[in-house]
């Protein structure tokens, strides 16, 4: 077949997929194992497994990588680039709309209202992801000892880029043995920017380039942990958004389809409007292109680094304990009266029990909310 029809193969497939893809990165990673794997066959079932493992091993958004290696795989360097951009496209043009409708109509009695009951479900989500990522990686005394000194370092204020590698760097001290030399690799997982020396206003476009560039870089386990980096810095440190602000921001991400991510280009539009969400978004999502693309001759042998694997159970810990102290924080202002209490608690209890789509939960939220707002 012909490259070119393979592009477009390639660009038809994955704007469905972005489009139809509600449910977090495990559902849109399903879709595309029944479309590439059984319908299409571009890739056998082994084949799909052992990209699924690189993608937990390295930052970024799961969904947007297995995306990037399936393009690869199919049509090449130019099958990587398309696929990529033509899953990212939807939630970036949904996400974009939302954040316009939001900057002008946000503060309507109606629209507010809305966030009555999602927020206490907001919580639900995060703390059913953190106990989904502890149960796998809590595992002994070590790694439980690890989670309290990085939940306690995050509580006292320490920086959440330094949490995530610092836990990292400790995790993999405690299993190195006295031969055993620092693999290269990892240094893949450090392309940072310090904020400190961009010599920007925090509201300029290139500043919030390199600032999402950053989080895109580190941002480890699933697309909630971006709310676990940037919350401080968004609420606090540059002071873009109100702690309301940015739980609606998340909300966006869980009710737009493809990656959640894309919340960074509703912020990024509360800053600085198009240019900023533009910049947002490609800041956000550009180094799991790089990633990806830098990682593919060491394919065969990256599942199989000792060091590697443990550098990444240690950042994994990290955000866990990321991911708590940000539920804490939404709890102090989204819990407001019994009936908000209630709320996140059967929210905990279908997720944890019945194991139901973040999608349906919002949507539920949305009408509890709206109904309260009409009736009482």
């Amino acid at each position: 077949m012909k490259t070119k029809n393979k592009f477009y193969e390639v660009a038809f497939l994955f704007i469905k997929l972005g489009t139809i893809g509600f449910g977090g990165p495990l559902a849109n990673i399903a879709l595309m194992e029944q479309e590439t794997v059984h319908k299409r066959k571009w890739v056998d079932s082994q084949y799909f497994l052992d990209m699924l493992a690189i993608t937990n091993l390295i930052p970024g958004p799961n969904a947007v990588e297995m995306a990037l290696h399936l393009g690869y795989a199919y049509a090449g360097m130019g099958g990587l680039w398309i696929a990529g951009l033509a899953f990212v496209f939807p939630s970036f043009l949904l996400s974009l709309l939302m954040g316009i409708l939001y900057a002008n109509y946000g503060s309507i009695p109606q629209v507010e209202a809305i966030f009555y009951a999602i927020n206490p479900l907001l919580i639900s989500i995060i703390i059913t992801s953190a106990f989904r990522m502890g149960k796998e990686t809590l595992k002994d005394w070590k790694a439980i000892v690890v989670f309290v000194v990085f939940l306690v370092a995050a509580i006292l204020g320490l920086n959440e880029t330094l949490v995530i590698i610092l836990s990292g760097v400790v995790w993999v001290l405690i299993h190195l043995l006295p031969k055993q030399k620092i693999n290269l690799n990892m240094l893949l997982l450090l392309p940072l920017v310090p904020e400190s020396i961009l010599k920007l206003t925090n509201t300029s476009v290139s500043f919030i380039f390199f600032y999402f560039l950053k989080t895109g870089a580190v941002l480890f386990g699933s697309g909630l942990a971006l709310l676990a980096l940037i919350q401080n810095d968004v609420v606090n440190n540059f002071h873009w958004l109100t702690q309301q602000q940015l739980i609606d921001a998340i909300t966006v991400g869980q009710v737009t389809p493809g990656p959640v991510s894309s919340t960074a280009t509703f912020i990024g539009y509360q800053i600085a409007g198009f240019p900023g969400a533009l910049v947002a978004t490609v800041g956000i999502f550009l180094p799991s292109f790089i990633i990806v693309i830098l990682i593919m001759k060491f394919l065969p042998n990256i599942k199989n680094d000792g060091i590697f694997h443990n550098f990444l159970q240690g950042v994994t810990i990290g955000v866990i304990a990321l991911v708590l102290v940000v539920a804490y924080r939404i709890f102090q202002s989204a819990i407001t009266d019994v009936f908000t209490l209630i709320i996140a608690l059967v929210g905990l209890f279908l997720l944890l029990k019945y194991k139901t789509e973040t999608v349906y939960l919002v949507l539920a939220g949305i009408a509890i909310s709206l109904i309260k707002f009409y009736l009482f």
